[in-house]
């Protein structure tokens, strides 16, 4: 499994965009560490684990808010 290293001020959105391209799998970041689930705002220097991402984890998403879908689903 990948890691991520944090930098003083990320947050669970901006990792997940630098991790994946898109906010969409902060959830996936947070399950995969939920010792740090707490955490809004991120000191540097902790290391989180990066699950891949895979067909069966990205949902249809015309279910959801147009601001969480991607690929131009409207």
């Amino acid at each position: 499994m990948a890691t991520i290293t944090t930098r003083q001020g990320d947050t669970w959105d901006i990792l997940s965009k630098k991790a994946y391209g898109t906010e969409m799998f902060m959830d996936v970041l947070m399950r995969a560490n939920i010792t740090h689930r707490k955490a809004v705002i991120f000191p540097a220097d902790v290391v989180l684990s990066v699950p891949a991402i895979d067909d069966a984890t990205i949902e249809n998403t015309t279910n959801l808010p147009p601001w969480k879908r991607t690929g131009g689903q409207q």
